[in-house]
């Protein structure tokens, strides 16, 4: 059964502009492109595009799945507008539990509050005893009420885990924050074992999808297989969801704590809708919390760099535990202090031939690091929404001198390293369009200026191909993803408006009305 697609603006994304008056698809991939009159005479079926915008699949590159999913359902705390209306969000939620359940919630940034307070452990024990956990939006710190502490194994006299941080008041007792690694303990506390809840996170996983599905996206590359108990939780959750439906592509990146379990265990993937990846190391934690590693202090508390997740010969000890596999690394790292580790570290041990390492943000940057960067086989995955979401508080925190190389996605476009674009979602919104949009304008929608560091805004082709053809690099499918053109795959985003057209303003009110994976329709806006 040949498919014409047909009756639309079809880009390619090979260059810019390009555009073709149909494709035919069999199989689930493209055989042909080119004038709808010559190519009409092999199609078995005519779909008409109906006056809407066609693009190669667009796939983000990196994010959180379950977490997203579970985002849907929990306490959404990114509303609230100070410590108060925290708090008062967190009550109502738990009048709907039982007395005994775990209270979730995500997402709350103090940077939004107006005096930058955040809730106390005590404010949260005189809710509710059973516990409360609440991630903040960077989910690299968490604030818990004392009975979470309890399950969790955490108390008074406990020492900060590695690469980690218990948060104590000023007079040196717990206060319910808990840092970076410190997190862990929670999350290892809680209940994540039985059939019943990989059916729980099944089902997270299929909410998630289809709200992606709806928003055009056909894949991701998503980190979930260390917080959720064993790793065949997740993994089982993801082969019973998109592996059995094959609606979505997933590449799945695998925490160096589980990796070479999940490499003993000679798992079989549903490939090529559920893929293995690199492996996931985390170098440092984050600006919002100023736990990212920086070269020199905060300019907003100069008694701290931040700090480093390993040492230089542990991180250099799990890079070479990838290569003893062949696989590639994929390494969170937001501050340059960070980047120089495992740029030094990458520079010794360079990846297996025909793998690029994975720089994940990227934020903060030196022009000697980018340099350096140039000569290595990497890709550097950016968050274009970090830049509408961390300023203007980061100018304070980073300092002038340091934005001209932070969140610097042209410098390192122009430098001809490869980058590929992604959400972090659930940290960000995980709109495609807010991302392009964040990556053009480099503002909030509705802010009347030129953009944070305008010279580093990127074009929309240039964002849209970071979309499309740069995931389809970050893994080594650039022959075969990211275009429209024969022998790729028929995964197609459909907008009923020209992405590329209009203001940047006007693009956002796009809207998915189809999304195709493997020339099969797994979204139709009714």
């Amino acid at each position: 059964m040949k498919q014409l697609w047909y009756g639309g603006t079809i880009y390619t994304m090979v260059s810019e502009n390009e555009t073709v008056e149909a494709v035919l698809v069999e199989s689930g991939s493209i055989i042909a492109t080119g004038a709808l009159k010559e190519l009409s005479a092999f199609a078995d079926e005519l779909i008409d595009l109906a006056g809407a915008t066609m693009y190669p699949g667009f796939v983000d590159s990196h994010l959180h799945l379950i977490f997203y999913g579970e985002k849907l359902v929990r306490l959404d705390l990114s509303r609230a507008e100070s410590a108060e209306h925290m708090l008062e969000l967190i009550k109502e939620a738990a009048q709907t539990l039982p007395e005994d359940a775990w209270l979730f919630g995500e997402g709350w940034n103090e940077q939004s509050f107006a005096h930058k307070e955040i809730p106390t452990k005590q404010q949260l024990d005189q809710i509710r005893d059973a516990p409360i956990v609440l991630t903040r939006i960077c989910h690299h710190v968490m604030l818990v009420n004392s009975s979470a502490l309890e399950e969790s194994g955490i108390k008074e006299l406990s020492s900060n885990p590695s690469g980690g941080k218990l948060g104590r008041d000023g007079n040196g007792h717990l206060n319910g924050l808990l840092y970076d690694n410190a997190t862990l303990l929670v999350m290892k506390a809680i209940p994540r074992v039985g059939e019943a809840y990989i059916e729980e996170l099944a089902e997270r996983v299929e909410l998630a999808v289809q709200h992606m599905l709806s928003l055009g996206l056909t894949g991701a590359h998503t980190e979930d297989m260390h917080y959720f108990g064993s790793y065949n939780n997740p993994f089982a959750a993801f082969i019973r969801t998109v592996g059995a439906k094959q609606h979505f592509r997933l590449n799945l990146l695998r925490h160096h704590a589980v990796f070479a379990d999940m490499m003993e265990a000679g798992l079989t993937y549903a490939e090529p809708f559920v893929e293995p990846g690199a492996m996931k190391i985390f170098a440092d934690g984050t600006l919002g919390a100023r736990t990212a590693a920086l070269s020199q202090p905060y300019a907003d508390y100069p008694h701290s760099k931040g700090h480093l997740l390993h040492t230089t010969d542990e991180l250099t000890a799990l890079v070479q535990l990838a290569r003893t596999y062949g696989e590639a690394v994929a390494v969170h790292m937001i501050g340059d202090a960070a980047t120089e580790q495992i740029i030094g570290i990458i520079e010794k041990h360079p990846p297996p031939v025909g793998k690029k390492d994975r720089l994940i943000h990227a934020s903060v940057l030196r022009v000697d690091l980018i340099e350096r960067m140039k000569r290595l086989s990497i890709i550097v995955d950016i968050q274009p929404s970090f830049v509408s979401s961390d300023f203007p508080w980061v100018v304070e925190r980073l300092g002038e001198s340091r934005l001209q190389t932070a969140y610097a996605w042209k410098k390192l476009h122009d430098a001809g390293i490869v980058c590929a674009l992604g959400t972090d979602a659930p940290i960000e919104e995980i709109s495609p369009l807010a991302s392009i949009y964040a990556a053009v304008e480099r503002k909030k929608l509705g802010e009347q200026h030129p953009g944070y560091v305008p010279k580093e805004k990127l074009t929309r082709y240039e964002a849209i191909r970071m979309y499309t053809y740069g995931s389809a690099q970050a893994i080594g499918k650039e022959h075969e993803r990211g275009l429209i053109r024969p022998g790729y795959v028929a995964d197609f985003s459909i907008f009923d408006r020209d992405l590329f057209t209009g203001t940047s303003e006007q693009m956002l009110e796009a809207k998915a009305v189809k999304t195709v994976v493997a020339g099969k329709i797994v979204y139709e806006r009714k």
